[in-house]
């Protein structure tokens, strides 16, 4: 299991669309558990309304969390969304 923390810099926080890029991130990797967590909550990163059910804001800190046999490429691809994000 492998983890990263982002602070969140897209000014309207994880809206929609960044939520929807990060779920279709973390669902390439079917064998392997990605989640996403603010605080003390946390969701599925595969699925949007779990997501946005956090509501995240700008200058939030999220920990993404994989665990996997492709965990390593799962967290690659989730960091590249969320630091491209704003």
């Amino acid at each position: 299991m492998k983890s990263f923390t982002c602070t969140i810099r897209d000014k309207e926080g994880l809206h929609a669309r960044p939520a929807g890029l990060l779920a279709a991130a973390a669902k390439k990797y079917a064998g392997t558990n990605v989640t996403i967590a603010k605080g003390d909550k946390s969701g599925d990163a595969k699925k949007i309304f779990k997501i946005m059910s956090l509501a995240v804001k700008c200058g939030d800190s999220v920990t993404i969390t994989a665990d996997g046999p492709d965990e390593d490429a799962a967290l690659a691809e989730t960091r590249a969304v969320l630091e491209g994000a704003g």
